[in-house]
């Protein structure tokens, strides 16, 4: 039945006649009519060059000493859930990442969000993008489509086109959650429109809790209000008072509305670094709504808005030369640098009783950095920065996903007209939630210590994870490249309060280098690279077991130069992640004007219009019908596995 499945949909595949493939690795242009090839920032190929090994270098052998008991540690993180990093996907990009409508699901995504969701208990998503401040609802939209947009308003400096949705969306992200435990946050696109506060559009919170329910986190109210002024939403005396003012107005509103049951799972303010969120505190924001809020938010990017990094795509601004930036991201105090600032907002979420989330985050603003966004050494970054995070009080973060346009994307979906010869493609930073998920488990019991090892190296950073009170698993980093071996070091775990286990298991996260973008393994597996990943992985699972020396109360563990290794001090049960076959793949993109990009953290898929990839589609013919038949061969063949 399965393999009578497959011949059907290779069958549909065949009767395509027309397919225009836009500079895409490893083939080039093929359309006769376009000269010249171009590559998406997601394909980029840059390789930059590892940093020198700093002078003096650290130490190659060091010891710690882990606490067994949480309730030795001196500062200790609150508990932290294993869905601590999820995603924050933009808006213009959904149909081609999740599939156009709720008949059809892209199963690569599914894949990628079961692997998170399987080691981490369930996967958050913040549904979003840069110009929510226009989104509204519509009954239909042509080709049953679950978004699309309108015009740009002219009159709009910055010519935000609007976001238009129908109740798919809501079925779209419903039926995601039927396969895989996903659970979502409606924000930025999806959040409540703020352009117009006498008319606050509220379908976006009625059907979103109506359709997807207890799978609805909260709603995002307004997105980085901070910038209001300059994307001409607002005028330019708009600020926090502002915008605690309209919140107010939200609240009444979602008050007097009989179709809205769950009224306290709002969130707040996202500011991106122009305000601090104590200028918004400071309003009597979390006093005047506390009842109302589901959680406090910011969003930040490694280089804030104070420095944009719009060059490398856009030509917008100042040039930030990837090669000395690199080193930036390469050590312990860039975490720890961009975590500091939200200490005290995070200890005041507490004593409100409130999550505070990093709403939005990568590794630069505007799409990220050529030859560093994508390397081995931000997943590094990012992993480290998530454990910072973790440590510092926040309860969640979550990395952004643009289009085929920014460097910095966990993943990426083909062009819709090459899924037939293309797979997807990994970010490395896909990678850093995936291990992150690992390094917290499904207790929601964890709780993260920064060691402050081997004289505090800034290269050699590492952490210990407490579950149930208990000392359970260890991080170490190595942020250095040296093939030689020479910088590669040994940790000494010793246990105060009590003994090393007779061994250890360690999982490794390895590349060659910093620098490199293939040839990225976790335990030994891969999920591929450009055009060949389907969400699977690939190669056999290779799991290191370390005799430790009991009675000396000693583990050694080597630690490569680049690597992170989670040394595990407790038997783990074994992660079984459900996964999809692979029969189809199709996508689709909407757009954003660079001049809104230009002011703000996120990116999307402007410059790459890639909804209309072939001639027949752009003169209006669309293929609706095969689409449809997949999406239901596609439920069929699911069953039949199931079978």
């Amino acid at each position: 039945m399965f393999f009578l499945l497959l011949w059907t949909l290779w069958i549909l595949d065949t009767v395509s006649a027309s397919v225009t493939v836009y500079g895409q690795i490893p083939m080039g242009i093929t359309s006769a009519s376009s000269p010249t090839a171009t590559v998406a920032a997601a394909y980029n190929t840059t390789l930059l060059q590892p940093p020198e090994i700093p002078d003096p270098a650290p130490n190659t052998s060091f010891t710690l000493t882990l606490p067994s008991s949480n309730t030795s540690v001196a500062r200790l993180s609150i508990p932290v859930p294993g869905a601590f990093y999820g995603f924050s996907i933009e808006m213009s990009v959904i149909t081609q990442l999740f599939g156009k409508n709720s008949s059809f699901i892209q199963v690569p995504l599914l894949n990628l969000f079961s692997n998170v969701a399987e080691r981490a208990g369930e996967l958050h998503v913040r549904v979003g993008g840069n110009t929510q401040d226009y989104a509204f609802f519509v009954e239909t939209l042509p080709e049953d489509r679950a978004i699309s947009k309108q015009s740009a308003d002219t009159n709009n400096p910055t010519q935000t086109p609007a976001v238009i949705y129908t109740m798919d969306l809501f079925y779209l992200l419903g039926n995601v959650s039927a396969l895989v435990d996903v659970k979502w946050y409606l924000g930025k696109f999806l959040s409540v429109p703020f352009n117009d506060t006498s008319d606050f559009r509220l379908q976006i919170v009625e059907y979103g809790e109506a359709v997807l329910g207890d799978h609805l986190l909260g709603i995002q109210v307004a997105n980085e209000p901070d910038l209001y002024s300059a994307h001409q939403h607002r005028n330019s005396s708009y600020g926090p008072a502002d915008y605690t003012a309209e919140f107010g107005l939200m609240v009444q509103a979602l008050a007097a509305d009989s179709n809205v049951p769950v009224k306290n799972n709002l969130i707040g303010p996202s500011v991106s670094g122009t305000w601090t969120p104590e200028m918004v505190w400071n309003t009597g924001f979390i006093n005047d709504y506390v009842d109302n809020l589901f959680a406090l938010s910011v969003e930040q990017y490694k280089l804030t808005p104070a420095k944009y990094n719009c060059f490398p795509i856009y030509g917008i601004g100042v040039f930030h030369d990837p090669q000395i930036e690199f080193s930036d991201f390469l050590n312990h105090t860039s975490a720890v640098a961009l975590c500091e600032p939200y200490l005290n907002s995070t200890s005041i979420a507490q004593k409100a009783g409130k999550p505070f989330l990093m709403f939005e985050t990568n590794s630069a603003s505007c799409g990220g950095f050529p030859g560093i966004s994508d390397s081995f050494g931000a997943a590094l970054w990012a992993l480290d920065y998530g454990l910072q995070m973790a440590y510092s009080n926040f309860s969640g973060a979550m990395l952004h996903v643009g289009g085929q346009n920014v460097f910095y994307n966990p993943f990426t979906a083909p062009p819709t007209n090459v899924s037939k010869y293309y797979e997807w493609t990994i970010g490395a930073v896909y990678y850093s939630a995936l291990i992150s998920a690992e390094v917290f488990g499904k207790t929601n019991t964890a709780q993260i210590v920064d060691m402050l090892g081997n004289s505090e190296s800034i290269y050699t950073p590492q952490y210990a994870i407490y579950e149930n009170g208990a000392l359970a698993r260890v991080g170490l980093f190595n942020f250095m490249t040296d093939p030689s071996g020479a910088n590669s070091y040994k940790a000494t775990l010793t246990v105060s309060g009590g003994t090393v286990p007779s061994s250890v298991q360690v999982k490794y996260f390895l590349s060659d280098s910093v620098s490199t973008k293939d040839n990225i393994t976790w335990a030994g597996q891969t999920l591929g690279t450009i055009h060949e990943v389907d969400g699977r992985f690939k190669n056999d699972l290779n799991i290191v077991t370390i005799s430790c020396d009991t009675s000396a109360n000693t583990c050694v563990i080597p630690v490569p130069a680049p690597a992170f290794a989670l040394v595990f001090m407790q038997t783990e049960e074994s992660i079984g992640t459900a996964t999809f076959p692979t029969t189809t793949v199709k996508g689709g993109t909407a757009t954003v004007p660079p001049a809104v990009l230009a002011t703000s953290n996120g990116m999307s898929g402007a410059d790459w219009q890639l909804g209309s990839t072939s001639d027949e589609k752009s003169a209006g013919h669309p293929r609706l019908g095969t689409d449809v038949l997949r999406g239901v061969l596609f439920a069929v063949g699911l069953v039949a596995l199931a079978l």
